[in-house]
């Protein structure tokens, strides 16, 4: 069974982290660049990050970089985000996202580009 499952969200704290997996089974991201989205309530969906095949390559939504790094182990097939100095305003479900385009430090791919298997894990950032 093709499974992508993400998790690691919570609750926390302004101004502190989490680390999301997301982790594959029965097929290779090997070939894949991922990407991590986000939706809040009422809002678009949202591209946050997104890492190469290889993983030397990455790039980041304005309103987190600095603050988030994304990252995989494809020995494990799973891809991780880092997620530091939280602010209530990251409250949302956080996807994990497969694309055959080519993320790189210049170019994300659009959102019409990925797809999302996973089911997401909720995020929530408030005191």
């Amino acid at each position: 069974q093709l499974q992508l499952v993400e998790s690691g969200g919570g609750l926390v704290q302004p101004g502190g982290s989490l680390r999301l997996s997301c982790a594959a089974s029965g097929y290779t991201l090997d070939y894949y660049s991922m990407g991590w989205f986000r939706q809040a309530p009422g809002k678009e969906r949202e591209g946050v990050a997104c890492v190469s095949a290889s993983g030397d390559k990455a790039n980041y939504a304005g309103i987190v970089k600095d603050r988030f790094t994304i990252s995989r182990d494809n020995a494990k097939n799973t891809v991780y985000l880092q997620m530091n100095s939280l602010k209530p305003e990251d409250t949302a479900i956080y996807y994990c996202a497969q694309t055959y385009s080519i993320c790189s430090d210049s170019y994300f791919p659009p959102r019409r580009d990925f797809t999302f298997p996973g089911q997401g894990t909720q995020v929530t950032v408030s005191s």
